[in-house]
């Protein structure tokens, strides 16, 4: 099969499409003929080595894909060969086939194309996972999104505004607020020309969010404190700028407030596969009736990942970039 493969960590450089050997479907897997595969920041992080796989996955990058399943492994009940999927994967998404456990594959929602598919399993899981089943967002709160403009972004302003939550963002340009407000997100707030907690405490009469999903890290750490709402939740899935900072704790306290940090990659597969029958059984039906959709900035051939990273890494697009297979 062809796959792309990082001949040694580096830059976008690194990157080669080349021969790698045939998959077979192991027990409680199957395989499958990929169609597109979703690029992530965190593919950018395991290219540069900072990021490798969980112990016994593939050194291939993605962490995503869609397809048709072409064989079922021992014990698979519930999928048939030639049914059109997506998958939550823990590597190997850059490449023509995949094997991946029954348990984090998804049927392709009605609505949605085989290829923009590819852009759901990583974000809905993250959002779905992080804001809802973690941090308890509720109808008529307040959630905060930094990166709105992001695939994550995008995913959680549509999901939230969806089950009848008030949705803020920040962005890096005015461009990319106006395609957050045209998602539902109220306020969209550019910080290169404002202050994101002067702007969101304005537009919600001092109470800030109710929840708040922060993929910055430690530069915005005591920001988000003061974004936060009493009883509120801050949701930590990214450390864009810095993995260390300090915490007042007594600021927490009197807002009664907490601090969450989570990753999906890593979990054991049985946490992942509770994850994706959660969004199987309350997100799925969301996308089928419109009220989600995949916002896909741009398809490339599975040879132009080193372009799909530059994208990424200059943060050119809205949404997701996906490669086609």
């Amino acid at each position: 099969m062809r796959a792309v493969v990082a001949r040694s960590p580096g830059g976008r450089e690194v990157l080669a499409l080349a021969d790698v050997p045939d998959l077979v479907a192991g027990e409680g897997e199957v395989l499958i003929d990929v169609v597109a595969a979703g690029v992530n920041r965190a593919d950018i992080s395991q290219r540069e080595g900072r990021y490798p796989p969980p112990p016994g996955a593939s050194e291939l990058i993605g962490l995503e894909c869609s397809g048709r399943i072409a064989a079922l492994g021992a014990g698979v009940d519930g999928f048939g060969v030639g049914d059109e999927v997506c998958a939550l994967l823990p590597s190997g998404g850059y490449a023509s086939q995949v094997t991946v456990a029954a348990g984090l594959v998804l049927p392709k929602p009605d609505g949605v194309s085989l290829v923009d598919a590819a852009g759901l399993p990583e974000t809905v899981c993250t959002v779905w996972s992080n804001v809802f089943m973690l941090a308890g967002l509720q109808q008529g709160e307040t959630l905060l999104v930094h990166g709105g403009a992001s695939g994550i972004g995008t995913t959680a302003i549509q999901l939230a505004r969806a089950l009848g939550a008030r949705v803020a963002a920040t962005v890096g340009s005015d461009w990319k607020a106006e395609r957050c407000r045209e998602l539902g997100a109220d306020p969209a707030i550019n910080y290169q020309a404002s202050d994101f907690v002067a702007e969101l405490l304005s537009a919600t009469s001092g109470h800030g969010a109710d929840v708040i999903l922060d993929v910055v890290g430690a530069a915005y750490l005591s920001r988000n404190l003061e974004a936060v709402a009493t009883n509120g939740r801050l949701v930590v899935i990214g450390l864009q700028k810095g993995a260390t900072a300090e915490l007042n704790l007594g600021a927490l306290m009197a807002k009664r407030a907490a601090v969450l940090a989570t990753g999906l990659r890593m979990r054991p597969l049985a946490e992942k596969a509770a994850i994706v029958a959660s969004v199987r059984e309350n997100v799925w039906p969301l996308v089928a009736e419109g009220h989600l959709k995949p916002i896909v900035d741009r398809v490339l051939p599975l040879a132009e990942a080193a372009e799909a990273h530059r994208v990424i890494e200059a943060s050119e697009h809205v949404g997701k970039v996906l490669l086609s297979v």
